[in-house]
């Protein structure tokens, strides 16, 4: 992995077909082979995608016999999910402040019409 994992990790999550093949990982282990299947581009391509993928720390590949698996490790997505985590919980408690001022604004309006 890079030495800043969360631009690793977006980077390789911003192609489509990446995406693709990290949601077929969720469901478990494949062959390279059986990553290419349902992509209308060639096994080396798809191993183009699974070398960033791997850089980003987001799959391990492994080797048997003649067969290249690929498995999903979530640990950088975890990682991911807790520095968006961060801004969400920024943005929850400034909508939080916004309700409350629209409330006091509305309950300011409603005083000065009766």
């Amino acid at each position: 992995m890079t030495a800043d994992p969360v631009s690793a990790v977006f980077a390789a999550l911003a192609d489509p077909t990446r995406r693709a093949i990290l949601a077929r990982l969720a469901s478990g282990e494949a062959t390279v082979n059986e990553l290419a299947e349902p992509f209308p581009i060639s096994v080396q391509a798809i191993s183009k995608h699974l070398g960033v993928l791997e850089r980003a720390g987001l799959i391990v590949r492994t080797r048997e016999a003649q067969w290249r698996r690929c498995r999903l490790d979530p640990t950088p997505l975890r990682t991911l999910a807790e520095w968006v985590d961060q801004y969400r919980r920024l943005w929850d408690e400034r909508y939080d402040t916004l309700d409350d001022y629209l409330r006091d604004l509305k309950g300011t309006s409603h005083d000065r019409h009766q």
